[in-house]
């Protein structure tokens, strides 16, 4: 899955993965920003395998 990073106007950095919807985060930093939807991604894969079992 690909993270597309981009910068607010007020300085935060978003970070989205476009395949799943709403999986989206905010940091101060870039890295801050990735790095909380790679956790994001992964609560949310989890659960998923977690309702298919």
């Amino acid at each position: 899955m690909k993270v597309e990073v981009e910068r607010e106007e007020d300085g935060r950095w978003i970070a989205e993965v476009v395949e799943i919807p709403g999986a989206m985060a905010y940091g101060s930093a870039r890295d801050e920003a990735v790095s909380r939807v790679e956790a994001l991604i992964l609560r949310v894969l989890a659960d998923r395998l977690e309702l298919e079992a």
